[in-house]
Parts: structure tokens; C-alpha cells; sequence
């Protein structure tokens, strides 16, 4: 088609697919309200500093991925490239130290990201995001994580893999950053590019490259727990103790740090086996130091994210139940073209009394108007012709059945309401 189209990596969710995001965010609603998770709306672009400083300037995000431009004021503002910032701000902003701690977040909507466009991941995503804010305590890391199982279990998802690392803090991660640089110094000519140039910068992210040459490097790289300070050492015990004690299986990656630099002590992903290389459908971890970054006090924090695109991909793969998909109770029938106006109205009755009802805008035949009757899943046909109407009746047809009736007008919202959903 000629003319203009979507940018490379976004796409529109059409209506074939819309319905099945619909029941992912209806589920995460309904689990995160089952946690106390309260939701939030926040703002699709941000001033760039917030992500900057928040996400740490040697990260991927802000160095190559986020979309930045001047407003006519002059200031820079960036589309958000994800929400944990987003909800840190929302709670200096909005005094939100004052409520009765932790505050419990959840959130969904569109984020945005300059990167190659890839099965499950696109330049404009949705993501769900969960936060706990205002504790340090080590069972609301066992809590996040099982919020987001619980949800892709009510999903119905299946084959996910639970993996957990500790990232230290910036008490104890400078003396496992020297290790890591001392190991990586004799491997420095066989790392890809990327990680070369953060060897001096940001050494722990070449733990998460995924070139696999250096994943072949990385295998053999030290751990962090002889470098954790006693407070993280403690901090993670207790995480893997509560997960134990919920019974939820897991296993440890020494390369797991994740992408953003706020992340402190626990850091997680859940992986499916449907995806794979990239392979992670859920994502978080503990950011203790997030507030500060941006100018606000200390304030503990842990949360996940998870992008829609990925949850649904892995649903529609496992062939999981998204519930029943959107159709139209009822279909009203103009026998006659005389009769198009007054089966109009007859259609507008039936939605207001709770009716999902639709007719022919076309001036189609009978014939055809039965056909859309059927192809929009219809239960019911209500038949308005020049009889029907001279004697203030419908005449109604189940489609499941053949059955046939004619019914009143006054009678006719009455009738259909109890034999469309008992």
C-alpha cells in the first residue's frame, strides 16, 4: 500500500489481537489488587534527567536506546524507556512518604526504546510494571517475585525458570568490580566491542552480554558472594530462604545483573523456554539507591516489569485460555428497507439495557445480514419487518437452537437478558 505507515518497530494491536491484552491487563489487575498493589497512571515522557541519572549514563538504555528531543521550551524530555523512575519520582513528587509504608504500585502502558526490532520486541512496548516502595525488608523481595509467578500462573503459562543473582551495593560492588577487571584484563582483546569499552566503565554489564564469545568468558569469571558485605550476604540468604519457604524453585546465575544500573542486592528474571535467546518475560529487582540518584533521600524499593507482547507471544504458543473473546449478543435484522430506521432503535433499546447488540449500515439483503449474524458470533437474531412492526414485535431467532418467537417490544430486553447469560 502506498502512503504513509507505522515507523520501523512499532505496529497497531488490531482487534484480532487487542482483546487477548485486554485479559492479560484485567489478570494483572485483579492479582496485584489480591497483593494490595494499588494502580497508578503515569507519564509517557519524563525529563531526561530523571532516566539519566536514574538508569546510570553507561547503560545501553541511555546511551543508544532512549527517544530524547527539546521541547519549544527548550527542555529535554525523553519518552519513558521504562517505569521504575517514573514511579520513584511519582512518590517524591507526590509526598507518598507520608502514607502508611510500603506503598504498593502497579502500572501498565507503552515505553520506548531505539533498538533492533526482534520476535517479541518492538521500539514501542507495553510493559506491566510492579513496585514496593519504602521498605528494605527482604520478604517484599520474596513478595515481587511471587506476584509475577502468580500472575503467569493465573495466566496459564507454563515451562518458566525463576533465576536469581545479588548485585551487591556500592559498599561492597567496587571490590568485585577490581576482581572482574583483573579477570577480564587477560581476556580484554577476545571481548565483542561493546564490552572492551565497558571493561573501564562499567565492567559488571559484560557479565550480560549475550555475544557468545563472551558468554564463553564470562563462564569463567568470579562470583560476587565473596564481595558481598555482610548486610547483602544477609539480605540474599533471607530472599532464597523465603522462596524456599514458599516453594518456589530457582536457581542461581552468577552473570545475572540486569541492564540498568539502579539495581542493588536482588536482581531476577523469569526466563521461558518458548522465546529463545531472548528469553526473559519478566524482569526486576531491588534499587535501594534509585531515589538518591535522582536528588530524592533514600527510599528502598523492588519491583518487576513485564512486556504484554512477550506474555501474549508465550500464551498463544502454549495455547493458554485467554477467556471468552468479544462477540455480539444480539443481531437485528432489517427484513425490508422500510424497516432499516426502526431496527436501528430496536438496536439501541438492547444496549442500554446491558445488550451488545450490532446491525447492517449497508442496506444488505437478509441473506447477508444472517451471514454477519454468524460471523460476528451473534447468539440471537431479532427480525424487524413491516409485520413486526405494525404489531410492536420482534421476531427472534436463537441461533444455537433454530428456535423462533415473536416477542414484544415492551418484553423484548426482558427476554434476551436471562438467555444470553444465565
Amino acid at each position: 500500500m502506498a502512503g504513509i505507515k507505522a515507523p520501523r518497530g512499532v505496529r497497531d494491536i488490531l482487534p484480532e489481537e487487542s482483546w487477548k491484552w485486554a485479559y492479560v491487563l484485567e489478570r494483572t489487575e485483579h492479582i496485584s489488587h489480591c497483593h494490595g498493589y494499588r494502580e497508578i497512571h503515569l507519564p509517557v515522557f519524563e525529563q531526561t534527567e530523571l532516566f539519566s541519572r536514574g538508569i546510570g549514563e553507561t547503560t545501553d538504555v541511555v546511551e543508544k536506546e532512549m527517544y530524547t528531543f527539546l521541547d519549544r521550551g527548550e527542555r529535554s524530555l525523553t519518552l519513558r524507556p521504562e517505569a521504575t523512575a517514573s514511579m520513584v519520582r511519582a512518590y517524591l513528587q507526590n509526598n507518598m512518604h507520608s502514607e502508611q509504608q510500603p506503598v504498593k504500585l502497579w502500572c501498565a502502558g507503552p515505553m520506548f526504546r531505539y533498538e533492533r526490532p526482534q520476535k517479541g520486541r518492538y521500539r514501542q512496548f507495553w510493559q506491566i510494571d510492579v513496585e514496593a516502595l519504602g521498605t528494605s525488608n527482604p520478604l517484599v523481595d520474596v513478595e515481587i517475585i511471587n506476584v509475577a509467578l502468580a500472575l503467569f500462573e493465573d495466566l496459564g503459562l507454563s515451562n518458566l525458570d525463576v533465576v536469581i543473582n545479588s548485585v551487591g551495593c556500592p559498599e561492597c560492588r567496587p571490590a568485585y568490580r577490581d576482581e572482574l577487571k583483573a579477570y577480564f584484563q587477560d581476556h580484554l582483546e577476545d571481548l565483542c566491542d561493546t564490552c572492551q569499552n565497558r571493561f573501564d566503565r562499567n565492567p559488571l554489564r559484560i557479565l550480560d552480554c549475550k555475544n557468545e564469545k563472551c558468554r564463553e568468558i564470562t563462564a569463567g569469571a568470579p562470583d560476587i558472594y565473596s564481595s558481598l558485605c555482610e548486610d547483602c550476604r544477609i539480605h540474599f540468604d533471607k530472599v532464597l530462604e523465603g522462596l524456599k519457604m514458599l516453594q518456589i524453585p530457582f536457581h542461581i546465575d552468577k552473570r545475572l545483573v540486569r541492564g540498568l544500573d539502579y539495581y542493588t542486592k536482588t536482581a531476577f528474571e523469569v526466563l521461558s523456554g518458548e522465546l529463545g535467546a531472548q528469553n526473559a518475560v519478566c524482569g526486576g529487582g531491588r534499587y535501594d539507591n534509585l531515589s538518591e540518584a535522582i536528588g530524592g533521600p533514600r527510599l528502598p524499593g523492588v519491583g518487576f516489569a513485564a512486556g504484554i507482547e512477550r506474555i501474549v507471544l508465550i500464551m498463544e504458543q502454549q495455547g493458554c485460555d485467554f477467556g471468552p473473546k468479544p462477540s455480539v449478543d444480539v443481531y437485528v435484522i432489517a427484513a425490508d428497507d422500510l424497516s432499516r430506521e426502526e431496527a436501528f432503535y430496536v438496536a439501541t433499546e438492547l444496549r442500554r439495557n446491558g445488550i451488545r447488540a450490532d446491525l447492517d449500515f449497508l442496506e444488505r439483503s437478509m441473506k447477508a445480514q444472517f451471514k454477519s449474524a454468524v460471523s460476528k458470533d451473534s447468539v440471537f437474531t431479532c427480525i424487524v419487518g413491516e409485520k413486526e412492526i405494525s404489531r410492536s414485535v420482534v421476531t427472534v431467532k436463537d441461533l444455537r437452537t433454530g428456535e423462533q418467537s415473536e416477542i414484544s417490544r415492551k418484553d423484548l430486553a426482558g427476554y434476551l437478558q436471562p438467555r444470553i447469560r444465565p
